[in-house]
Protein backbone atom coordinates (compact mmCIF):
# COMPACT_ATOMS: atom_id res chain seq x y z
CA UNK A 1 0.00 0.00 0.00
CA UNK A 2 1.06 3.39 -1.10
CA UNK A 3 1.46 6.34 1.51
CA UNK A 4 0.31 8.97 -0.16
CA UNK A 5 -0.35 13.02 0.72
CA UNK A 6 -3.18 15.09 0.90
CA UNK A 7 -3.17 16.06 -2.96
CA UNK A 8 -2.73 12.68 -4.38
CA UNK A 9 -5.51 11.64 -2.25
CA UNK A 10 -7.52 14.02 -3.73
CA UNK A 11 -6.61 13.25 -7.31
CA UNK A 12 -7.38 9.33 -6.38
CA UNK A 13 -10.55 10.40 -5.50
CA UNK A 14 -11.62 12.05 -9.30
CA UNK A 15 -10.81 8.47 -10.38
CA UNK A 16 -13.41 5.54 -11.40
CA UNK A 17 -12.28 3.21 -8.61
CA UNK A 18 -13.07 3.14 -5.09
CA UNK A 19 -10.61 4.55 -2.59
CA UNK A 20 -9.61 2.57 0.57
CA UNK A 21 -7.62 4.52 2.81
CA UNK A 22 -6.07 3.36 6.01
CA UNK A 23 -5.43 6.51 8.18
CA UNK A 24 -3.00 6.35 10.43
CA UNK A 25 -0.13 7.51 12.48
CA UNK A 26 3.79 6.12 13.26
CA UNK A 27 2.98 6.57 17.08
CA UNK A 28 0.24 4.66 17.15
CA UNK A 29 0.40 1.11 18.27
CA UNK A 30 -2.86 -0.36 17.14
CA UNK A 31 -1.93 1.43 13.59
CA UNK A 32 0.88 -0.78 13.39
CA UNK A 33 -0.69 -3.73 14.05
CA UNK A 34 -3.04 -3.17 11.11
CA UNK A 35 -0.98 -1.88 8.91
CA UNK A 36 -0.08 -5.90 7.71
CA UNK A 37 -3.11 -6.77 7.51
CA UNK A 38 -4.26 -4.13 5.12
CA UNK A 39 -1.57 -4.89 2.89
CA UNK A 40 -2.58 -9.23 3.28
CA UNK A 41 -6.14 -8.00 2.21
CA UNK A 42 -5.20 -5.30 -0.39
CA UNK A 43 -3.94 -7.71 -2.17
CA UNK A 44 -6.89 -10.01 -2.29
CA UNK A 45 -9.18 -6.84 -2.99
CA UNK A 46 -6.72 -4.50 -5.71
CA UNK A 47 -9.02 -5.72 -8.70
CA UNK A 48 -11.50 -3.63 -7.10
CA UNK A 49 -10.41 -0.46 -5.36
CA UNK A 50 -6.80 1.63 -4.84
CA UNK A 51 -5.67 0.94 -1.54
CA UNK A 52 -3.36 3.54 0.19
CA UNK A 53 -2.85 5.09 3.81
CA UNK A 54 -2.12 8.62 5.17
CA UNK A 55 -0.31 9.42 8.04
CA UNK A 56 -2.44 12.02 9.77
CA UNK A 57 -0.21 14.13 11.48
CA UNK A 58 1.80 15.29 8.13
CA UNK A 59 -1.36 15.70 6.81
CA UNK A 60 -3.91 17.03 9.40
CA UNK A 61 -6.15 19.19 6.79
CA UNK A 62 -6.97 15.85 5.41
CA UNK A 63 -7.87 14.38 8.85
CA UNK A 64 -9.68 17.62 9.53
CA UNK A 65 -11.93 17.27 6.60
CA UNK A 66 -13.02 13.99 7.67
CA UNK A 67 -13.51 14.63 11.35
CA UNK A 68 -10.79 11.74 12.15
CA UNK A 69 -10.27 12.27 15.86
CA UNK A 70 -9.47 8.35 16.45
CA UNK A 71 -6.71 6.24 14.61
CA UNK A 72 -6.35 3.76 12.92
CA UNK A 73 -9.42 4.25 10.67
CA UNK A 74 -9.90 2.31 7.11
CA UNK A 75 -12.27 4.60 5.14
CA UNK A 76 -14.07 3.57 1.73
CA UNK A 77 -14.74 6.93 -0.78
CA UNK A 78 -16.82 5.55 -4.13
CA UNK A 79 -17.55 8.60 -6.21
CA UNK A 80 -15.14 10.60 -4.42
CA UNK A 81 -17.17 10.74 -0.86
CA UNK A 82 -16.63 8.50 1.73
CA UNK A 83 -18.97 6.23 2.21
CA UNK A 84 -18.29 3.33 4.75
CA UNK A 85 -15.57 3.52 7.92
CA UNK A 86 -14.01 1.64 10.68
CA UNK A 87 -12.24 2.20 13.55
CA UNK A 88 -10.14 0.24 15.33
CA UNK A 89 -7.58 -2.74 14.94
CA UNK A 90 -9.27 -5.26 12.80
CA UNK A 91 -8.28 -9.13 11.81
CA UNK A 92 -7.71 -10.01 8.47
CA UNK A 93 -11.08 -11.68 8.41
CA UNK A 94 -12.87 -8.77 9.90
CA UNK A 95 -11.24 -6.76 6.87
CA UNK A 96 -12.76 -8.89 4.25
CA UNK A 97 -16.14 -8.61 5.66
CA UNK A 98 -15.85 -5.24 6.11
CA UNK A 99 -14.44 -4.62 2.31
CA UNK A 100 -17.19 -7.40 1.08
CA UNK A 101 -19.42 -5.51 2.51
CA UNK A 102 -18.52 -2.14 1.14
CA UNK A 103 -16.96 -2.09 -1.65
Amino acid sequence: MEQINTEKFDELLKGDKPVVCDFFATWCGPCKMLAPVMEKVSEKFSDRAVFVKVDIDENLPLAARYGIMSIPLVAVFKGGEQTAKTLGYMSASEAEKFLEENL
